[in-house]
């Protein structure tokens, strides 16, 4: 057997020492030695506080090879049995070394009758209480690993849970990027091959936006206050686009502005209210974004507009379907996102969430 490594320059022996007896070991120990003391006094003609001393030496000697055989390294015992073995060892040979001491070394003077009823009792006291003590702190240390271990189980679970969470986000973000920018560009080719006036001054707005715009689509840091400012960017360039078909309001609360949001979730709500809802209509028609907290700590965000509304074979495009996915991935499965009609004509789009903590 071999003693695990001590810290550097400590001998293993005062190490020992040192880990054994803590102030909470120490109390534990002579606390217990006061009461197999009293429990003993009637037994014994020995004045209590001689009976005490023995009491606490041993309790002392005990929780120091208990600590002692935890700290050896071995492969023939299993280590809760050495520390058994190890109080079961040492509970006779601290009450020798007690009684050798009361009678000046002399062997010979404990063979007396009542020396020996003596260590008797005292080594058989010594044996039930330390052996079950013993057993009780084993069993607690084992289920305090059983704890420690659930605990980091959960921890590995939580951070595999997390990549795989931060994966599928990024999965989505990557297919949301060609979708918009198709989006987009398509409405800068519509001014182009009409020979529009205004196609260089949309494009440059154009540039300008996605300069801004990027960077966010893989920002993990986006707020609704982001979402809210890309919103505006964007209608303002459809408005170059169809100055007298197209109107807009944007409210968002400002309490709400440094919320965490996914990045361009808002946005994809907005366009599909442009593409599908005011494009199509003959005289155009309002957008309006809406962005509220209400009192049981659901955020509602909204967006309407008074275009053509949904028609009834149309079937979610890519956009909206990867939207429910990132915002049940971002705020977890209670996350909603639903369409309705509006009369006399229009659609509403409302996104409903817990913030997250």
């Amino acid at each position: 057997m071999m003693l695990t490594t001590p810290a550097a320059g400590e001998p293993a022996p005062r190490r020992l020492l040192r880990d054994a007896l803590t102030w909470r070991g120490v109390a534990l120990a002579l606390a217990i030695a006061v009461g197999v003391a009293t429990l003993l006094n009637p037994v014994f003609v020995t004045p209590f506080i001689v009976l005490l001393g023995r009491a606490m030496f041993i309790a002392l000697a005990l929780l120091v090879a208990f600590a002692a055989a935890g700290q050896w390294r071995q492969h023939l015992l299993p280590r809760w049995l050495a520390q058994v073995l190890a109080v079961a060892f040492a509970t006779p040979v601290a009450t020798l070394i007690v009684y050798l001491v009361s009678v000046g070394g002399d062997i010979g003077a404990m063979r007396t009758p009542e020396r020996v009823a003596g260590f008797v009792w005292t080594t058989g006291s010594g044996l039930m209480v330390g052996l079950v003590l013993a057993l009780g702190a084993l069993y607690r240390e084992r289920d305090a690993q059983a704890r420690a271990q659930e605990l980091q189980f959960a921890l590995e679970r939580e951070t595999l849970e997390r990549q795989a969470l931060d994966a599928r986000l990024s999965l989505l973000h990557s297919q949301i990027e060609p979708h918009f920018l198709f989006n987009t560009l398509a409405n800068v080719q519509e001014l182009v091959e009409s020979r529009s006036p205004r196609a260089a001054e949309v494009l440059r707005s154009l540039i300008a936006y996605l300069r801004a715009a990027m960077p966010r689509l893989q920002d993990g840091g986006a707020t609704l206050g982001d979402e809210e400012s890309l919103v505006r960017a964007y209608l303002e360039l459809m408005l170059m686009r169809m100055p007298d078909r197209l109107r807009f309001d944007v409210r968002v609360d400002p309490a709400l502005r440094g919320l965490r949001f996914p990045p361009m979730a808002l946005l994809t709500l907005v366009e599909n209210a442009v593409r599908h809802g005011i494009d199509p209509a003959e005289n155009g028609g309002v957008i309006e974004v809406r962005a509220e907290h209400e009192a049981d700590g659901l955020v509602r965000v909204s967006v309407s507009d008074t275009g053509v509304g949904m028609s009834e074979a149309a079937q979610p495009g890519t956009g909206l379907t990867n939207l429910r996915a990132r915002l049940q991935a971002f705020f977890g499965p209670s996350a909603t996102l639903e369409l309705s009609e509006q009369a006399p004509s229009g659609l509403l789009a409302q996104l409903a969430f817990r913030p997250m903590p």
